[in-house]
């Protein structure tokens, strides 16, 4: 049992950086109701899953080869992404575009943006390090052995954050057709009664 802890540890941050609204469920949610189809809204978790994944595994490898982070390193290098797509997109506006929700590209640098900001994959260090270096079937193995240990948290991580942001966008989206069907029940109403 003590060797399913960290793993139990892993899924938890996956599921509790799921509930996180700046990973992106709020994004997949709003392609799901300016579509009217919550098939939409589960197309974006996608490329919200390769950013996050994406983030997390850069830190999981650093501790699998032992390598050393600094925190403020990852936020300088994310907070400069962000303002050089802010930049971007501000110099390659249009003055008569219309608006339109973020691409895939754009969603999954958002995604791998924000997990690094908020340090995702530094909160689940403290889970990787039994995985890969303690009393585990892993100290039998090679750096290499605990890469793939650090890479099969990295998946139990992201699945656990995508099944959490898939039901909360999910239940956006269906709160917003029921009460979409309320008010178009409410108007036929006060239509009928004129």
């Amino acid at each position: 049992m003590s060797n399913l802890w960290p793993w139990l540890a892993v899924a938890g941050l996956g599921a509790l950086h799921g509930l996180n609204p700046a990973t992106g469920w709020m994004f997949a949610a709003a392609w799901g109701v300016r579509s009217s189809d919550r098939a939409q809204a589960l197309r974006a978790l996608a490329p919200i899953a390769v950013g996050h994944a994406a983030s997390v595994t850069l830190v999981a490898a650093a501790v699998a080869l032992g390598l050393g982070m600094d925190r403020m390193v990852l936020q300088v290098l994310a907070g400069v992404l962000l303002a050089a797509v802010a930049a971007c997109h501000l110099v390659g506006r249009k003055t008569e575009r219309k608006r339109t929700p973020a691409s895939h590209a754009g969603l999954a640098l958002w995604s791998f943006m924000m997990s690094t900001a908020h340090g995702a994959g530094l909160m689940l260090v403290p889970a990787l390090i039994p995985l890969c270096m303690a009393n585990t079937p892993a100290r039998e193995i090679t750096a290499s052995g605990s890469l793939t240990l650090a890479l099969a948290a990295v998946g139990v991580h992201t699945a656990a954050m995508l099944v959490v942001t898939s039901l909360i966008a999910c239940g956006v989206c269906r709160g917003f057709d029921a009460g979409g069907r309320f008010f178009q029940s409410l108007r036929r109403k006060a239509g009928s009664t004129r």
